[in-house]
């Protein structure tokens, strides 16, 4: 009585599943079933017989070996076993294995400790090897293209001048007036800002890429 009191104490009865219809009880479904009837067969071996009564155990064997001896030889002429290495953690005397602590130098006393696995230098050679056959096979198309690299100092002086542009189409579109109450000046403002637009995307382009090449006309 108890019990059920205390599982409805907070906010009344517990919340349970509520059964679904198709699981309703069906006819025979609670009758046991018998086991599978198994064909008996009369040519099988029987158990050996139970010993009589007057059957006795043979007695009287004895061993002649020396126990005390034999042990004493074993203990004496054995390989002594190396003690377990331990660490104590605690002023209680807490013992742990020091193998699978982390304290112990295990790992950088191997042989290969610190050496790059064979299979990542082949995998950086076959990944050098595929660049190089991509450069060359570049080089031969811009070749054939007849494509001329830009250099650094003309990549410089080309950035350097969009900026300069850049800064020039900028101060006049800040010399525009406030006001921009007619048709001329609505056209002004939008041509400067698309010429501010085209000259921000030339600079992001030239200085995310490090190597240019311009097609010889």
């Amino acid at each position: 009585m108890k019990k059920f009191k205390t599982a409805m104490k907070t906010m009344g009865p517990a919340k349970v599943d509520v059964p679904s219809p198709k699981d309703f009880l069906k006819k025979h479904s609670k009758e046991k079933t018998l086991p599978p009837k198994k064909k008996f067969n009369r040519c099988v071996p029987k158990k050996p017989p139970v010993p009589l009564r007057t059957d006795h155990p043979v007695m009287g064997i004895q061993s002649g070996k020396n126990f005390i001896n034999t042990n004493a030889a074993d203990v004496i002429m054995g390989v002594a076993k190396k003690p377990k290495p331990i660490y104590v953690d605690k002023r209680t005397g807490d013992k742990h294995d020091l193998e699978t602590s982390g304290l112990f130098p295990k790992y950088i006393n191997k042989k290969d400790y610190g050496v790059t696995p064979e299979y990542i230098c082949k995998r950086n050679e076959d990944v050098k090897k595929a660049q190089e056959e991509y450069d060359n096979y570049i080089q031969e198309n811009l070749k054939k293209a007849a494509m001329k690299r830009l250099s650094d100092e003309e990549r410089e002086a080309v950035l350097q001048g969009l900026k300069k542009n850049w800064e020039e189409v900028h101060k006049e579109f800040q010399s525009l007036s406030v006001f921009i109450d007619s048709i001329p000046k609505k056209i002004r403002k939008q041509k400067l800002e698309e010429e501010m637009k085209q000259l921000e995307h030339d600079i992001s382009v030239i200085e995310k890429h490090k190597i240019i090449y311009i097609a010889n006309k």
